[in-house]
C-alpha cells in the first residue's frame, strides 16, 4: 500500500485495536494463477510472542485449495471513510478522500478439525458477546456441528503490517477544523466517525 510519511500509522496498539474493531476483512492471494479475494471475519491473536490472524473459508472456495501450495496472503481491513470537498477550504484546491486502512501480510497454516472447532468458538464468543441470548458452540447439536467439516480453518502468521490514516493532516488548523465541522453537520455516519478520528488525531 502506498503510504506517504504524513499518513503512516506505526502505533501498534492503535493498529491492533483497529483490526479488532474492523475484523471483517478481505483475504487476497494467488489462486489458479489469478488474484482471488474472499470477504471473511478474521481474529487477531497472539501466541509465543507472535501475531496471528485466524479465520476460515468454505472448502468449496478455490482459495482453500490454493493454501496448500501458496501460503502467502494479504488481509485488508478497511475503516470509516468519506469524501472531502475542496469547497470547504479557504483556498482553491482539489477534493480528496479521508480514510483508515490496514494491510496485513502473512503465511497461512491450515488447522486440524479440532483446531477449527476451537477457532470457531473464539470467533462466535467475540461476536455473540453483545447478544441477549448468546449462541455457544457447546450448545449446538451434532447435526449442526457437522457443518464444520465443510470449512477450512487456518491461522496466518503475520510477517508485515502497513497502516494508513489519511485524515487531512496536510491542512492547517483552520481548514482542518472546518473539515471536521462540515463532516459533523453531514448527518452521515461515516463522515461523523471520520470527524471523530480527526479530532483524536490532532488534539
Amino acid at each position: 500500500m502506498y503510504i506517504p510519511e504524513l499518513y503512516k500509522n506505526e502505533n501498534q496498539e492503535d493498529i491492533q485495536n483497529f483490526i479488532h474493531k474492523n475484523g471483517f476483512g478481505i483475504l487476497v492471494n494467488q489462486t489458479d494463477g489469478k488474484l482471488w479475494a474472499t470477504h471473511i471475519p478474521l481474529l487477531l491473536e497472539e501466541k509465543n510472542g507472535k501475531k496471528y490472524l485466524v479465520g476460515h473459508v468454505s472448502k468449496e472456495n478455490p482459495q482453500a485449495e490454493s493454501f496448500k501450495t501458496n501460503d502467502e496472503v494479504l488481509a485488508i481491513f478497511s475503516g470509516v471513510h468519506t469524501y472531502i470537498s475542496s469547497s470547504w477550504y479557504d483556498h482553491e484546491n482539489v477534493p480528496t478522500w479521508n480514510y483508515l486502512a490496514v494491510h496485513v501480510y502473512g503465511k497461512v497454516k491450515l488447522h486440524t478439525l479440532e483446531e477449527s472447532i476451537e477457532a470457531l468458538k473464539r470467533l462466535m464468543n467475540k461476536y455473540e458477546a453483545k447478544s441477549d441470548k448468546p449462541v455457544r458452540i457447546e450448545d449446538l447439536s451434532k447435526k449442526t456441528m457437522h457443518q464444520a467439516k465443510g470449512i477450512i480453518s487456518f491461522e496466518i502468521e503475520v510477517t508485515a503490517v502497513e497502516a494508513k490514516k489519511k485524515l487531512s493532516q496536510n491542512r492547517d488548523d483552520k481548514n482542518y477544523q472546518t473539515i471536521i465541522t462540515k463532516l459533523e453537520d453531514s448527518n452521515d455516519y461515516q463522515s461523523i466517525e471520520v470527524a471523530m478520528e480527526m479530532k483524536k488525531n490532532r488534539k
